[in-house]
């Protein structure tokens, strides 16, 4: 994976509503921004129950959006990430309808998992009750099968319905994904929900070594195709780190709410702990289209003895103090309320998190940039966006607080921020200096984390110090951040972010 910054966006939020929108706002407005794009799905449909993480046909791209052309022209100036859902598909895809209709006589019908095909001789109440979920309730649906009532398996949404990835039928489905996406020039995959893709009785079902030897035969499948794979798990930070060792690349989802929780308290030994210890082959994010996730640093979920990053009375903190910066937007749009169901995550947008304030956000956006790693950055974070309450209100559902829809005009209007183009600013230079492909070190000094980069032809050092947000000092409260490099044009610095964002040499 090229260590250039990345965007994560939908296909009809960024632009006009098309593919072909998406990459001319990406080739216009964020030249030389962003060189790689995650464009989540574009199934058909994809404005479905899960926002198109429910595809009827995972090999089609919806005709609202383009084409696989407009995918094809869109990886010619950048490298595109695209997801493989492993999990589950819709119930109205043809291969699921077929077998409502024939039931056993159907083909497919060992393509997907009820509750009979993993428990073959039953299930206890301490079977049921040991599978992870991370929703509410049991993993099963009613559904009519050839006339007979089943328990189907639904991890997610009584809408997404498991694939049984043991059966031929399921994993020609997969491969089939596979050869689509290779054949379209897309360089990435990213295994959505692949946690709970291999179900097996007296398990929990998520992240066992049958999981394991799923991810290690789709990541040779994908290797034969060109495809490099990214793992989403949101789990306890040990098994984080255990997945890391056996993947191309893991999301670094502990890093987003350690660097709140610096801002917030002042306190670095969270953070400090992780950048050591935490595994190098990770894309960073602050943000994405789910939730700000908490259960990546608190205790284990199964075994509670098994102590978090930080304890769990901080995570409470830290959920709390979210929803006083959000004056109660985020707890509007998280846990029980507003039809959201993923009780580990914190709806609200990375910026609104902050309480709206430029340089702190701007200070975690310079953290995330300086961490080893491929940095993402989610399109409403890339241009600041706040909680979007009236598509909330709309919609009801928690996650769209974070799902805002920018027309071009909105999109320009934004650029004008001094926020926005101090981002950019940032990007700019994180993809020019040679100094992050190179050495990294790391330090702490008296309150602050220090991150430096040096290279063959440029260098970069980041100090960070959160307790500067909680100071107040004659003019104001103290800069959180002080970065400074060197690259053609000689040596740089800054202290101010916001108003004197880094300018880098032609």
């Amino acid at each position: 994976m090229r260590n250039k910054v990345q965007i994560i966006t939908y296909a009809d939020r960024l632009g006009e509503g098309t593919i072909a929108s998406l990459t001319d706002v990406l080739r216009t407005r964020f030249s030389g921004v962003y060189e790689g794009v995650h464009i989540l799905p574009f199934f058909t449909p994809f404005d479905g129950a899960d926002a198109g993480f429910d595809p009827v046909d995972h090999t089609s791209v919806d005709p609202r959006l383009g084409s696989w052309d407009d995918v094809t022209e869109l990886s010619r100036t950048h490298d595109i990430m695209v997801d493989t859902i492993v999990n589950h598909m819709s119930w109205k895809s043809r291969q699921f309808q077929d077998v409502m209709r024939q039931g056993e006589s159907s083909p497919y019908a060992p393509m997907f998992l009820t509750m009979s095909s993993v428990f073959p001789e039953g299930a206890t109440e301490a079977d049921l009750a040991g599978i992870y979920r991370p929703r509410p309730g049991l993993p099963f649906t009613h559904y009519q099968w050839g006339g007979v009532t089943r328990l189907v398996w639904t991890t997610f949404t009584p809408q997404q319905v498991d694939i049984d990835t043991d059966c031929e039928k399921g994993w020609a489905y997969l491969v089939s994904i596979l050869d689509r996406l290779s054949a379209s020039h897309v360089r990435y995959i990213r295994l959505d929900a692949v946690g709970y893709g291999a179900k097996q009785a007296k398990t929990s079902c998520f992240m066992t070594p049958k999981t394991f030897a799923l991810i290690s035969r789709i990541k040779q499948e994908a290797r034969l195709r060109g495809l490099e794979t990214l793992i989403e798990v949101h789990s306890y930070y040990r098994k984080q780190m255990e997945i890391a060792s056996k993947v191309d690349r893991v999301y670094d989802f502990a890093l987003p709410p350690l660097i709140l929780h610096a801002l917030f308290t002042g306190r670095i030994d969270a953070l400090d702990r992780w950048v050591r210890i935490r595994p190098v082959n990770a894309v960073t994010v602050l943000d994405t289209h789910d939730g700000i996730g908490v259960i990546d640093i608190g205790s284990d979920q199964l075994d509670r003895s098994m102590h978090g990053l930080i304890s769990d009375d901080d995570v409470d903190a830290l959920i709390e103090a979210i929803h006083r910066n959000t004056h109660g937007e985020s707890l509007a749009a998280t846990g029980g309320a507003a039809s959201n169901l993923d009780l580990y995550q914190i709806n609200s947008t990375y910026y609104s998190a902050l309480g709206c304030d430029d340089q702190r956000y701007l200070a975690a956006r310079a953290v995330q940039f300086f961490v080893p790693g491929v940095p993402q950055v989610y399109y409403v974070g890339a241009l600041a966006g706040a909680n979007d309450m009236e598509l909330l209100r709309r919609t009801n559902n928690g996650r769209d607080i974070n799902r805002h829809c920018y027309s071009t005009a909105q999109i320009d209007e934004n650029l004008c921020r001094p926020v926005v183009r101090s981002l950019n600013a940032l990007c700019r230079l994180r993809n020019a200096l040679d100094a992050f492909d190179g050495e990294f070190s790391f330090s702490r000094d008296d309150g602050s984390l220090i991150f430096q980069w040096k290279g063959k032809t440029s260098r970069a050092r980041l100090a960070f110090n959160p307790r500067a947000a909680l100071e107040d000092v004659e003019g104001g409260s103290r800069s959180m951040v002080s970065l400074h490099w060197r690259d053609s044009a000689g040596d740089h610095h800054t202290d101010d972010l916001l108003n004197d964002p880094p300018v880098v040499a032609d």
